[in-house]
This record gives C-alpha cells, sequence and structure tokens, in this order.
C-alpha cells in the first residue's frame, strides 16, 4: 500500500527516495485535473506588458480565459515569463476591468460610459478638424509640405511590426510627420 494514504516519509522509504513523484503527492492533489487539460482551445498570443514579445499560450473553456502560459515554441521566451506575464490572465478576467470606453468631457468631473461606435466617430471627427485647423500646404517661399504638425502617433511597445507598418502609413497618408514608437528593442 503506497498509495497518498501513507505518511510521505513512508511514501519515500517506499521507492520515491528524494520525494519528487508520487511521496509529494496527496488524495487531494491525486484528484485534481489541470485546467488546462479541460481548455476547448489554445490561443497563441504575445504579452501585454513590455517590448519583449514574450510567447503567450491562452486557455480557453466556454470562451472564457482560464489559463495563460509561457509558451514553449517562443524563440524570444521560451515558456518562460515574468511575473506580469504569469499573472496576465488576472488581467484579462479581473471583476475591476474596464470593457466600457470612458469619456471625461472638458472641465468634467465625471466620466461617462460611451458606446465604441461613437468614441470612434468622436476621434476620427477630431483628428479630421485637427488636421484641417493645422494644415501647412507649403512654405512661406511657394515650396510644397503638404504637411500637419497638430497630429502625431505615439505607438506602444505591444504592436507588432505588421501594426506598426499600418499606422505608420495611416499617419504619413494623414499628412503628419511625428510619429514614433517607444518600442526600439
Amino acid at each position: 500500500m503506497a498509495g497518498p494514504e501513507l505518511p510521505p516519509l513512508l511514501r519515500q522509504l517506499g521507492g520515491d527516495p528524494l520525494g519528487l513523484g508520487r511521496a509529494a503527492r496527496s488524495k487531494r492533489s491525486a484528484e485534481l485535473t489541470p485546467r488546462t487539460t479541460t481548455a476547448d482551445r489554445i490561443v497563441q498570443s504575445i504579452c501585454p506588458y513590455c517590448a519583449v514579445g514574450c510567447g503567450q499560450k491562452v486557455y480557453v473553456k466556454d470562451e472564457r480565459v482560464v489559463q495563460i502560459e509561457g509558451d514553449p515554441d517562443s524563440p524570444i521566451s521560451r515558456g518562460r515569463l515574468c511575473p506580469k506575464g504569469a499573472a496576465s490572465e488576472n488581467l484579462v478576467n479581473s471583476a475591476s476591468r474596464e470593457t466600457k470606453v470612458k469619456y471625461r468631457r472638458p472641465h468634467g468631473t465625471e466620466w461617462e460610459d460611451l458606446s465604441l461606435e461613437q468614441a470612434t466617430e468622436m476621434i476620427a471627427e477630431r483628428l479630421i478638424a485637427a488636421r484641417n485647423a493645422t494644415w501647412e500646404d507649403e512654405t512661406d517661399d511657394g515650396q510644397p509640405l503638404h504637411r500637419t504638425l497638430g497630429i502625431a502617433s505615439l505607438g506602444g511597445a505591444t504592436l507588432d511590426s505588421e501594426e506598426n507598418y499600418l499606422i505608420k502609413k495611416l499617419f504619413t497618408a494623414a499628412g503628419a510627420v511625428s510619429i514614433e514608437n517607444q518600442a526600439r528593442i
């Protein structure tokens, strides 16, 4: 009788001298199943915290994230995650996570909820208004400029190369000159 009902020391003496296998397993732990085995699907992702770009495996069950682990196939992190990346499941499932667009009017003191469509329209209208108000068609001596200094773009560390390329194209086409990304590693 070498099952989990024996004391750990006796289980160690019965064939697990280092206490790394069955000797360390309790009756309760022997009955547990990992959250990852019950997942409906696994989604490849990138950690959202810094510019390193560690690979993550996101385990989804019933359209809810149940676990996030490092991706051993990632050439960057090889399955490892920092403490923030390892805790990113909390970022997704936190009860205090904001899921609506919040807006505070100029000189306002309260936040209000906006629909995504309304917020997108407001951003587009303000981008166009800023571009029109600050457009420089030519220099004082008649040289063409076709630019605006009234809008700028600052990309973040979690944007991938393709997203940065598209953002650069969009803002360049809008005439912006100040286009930068803080993730320069």
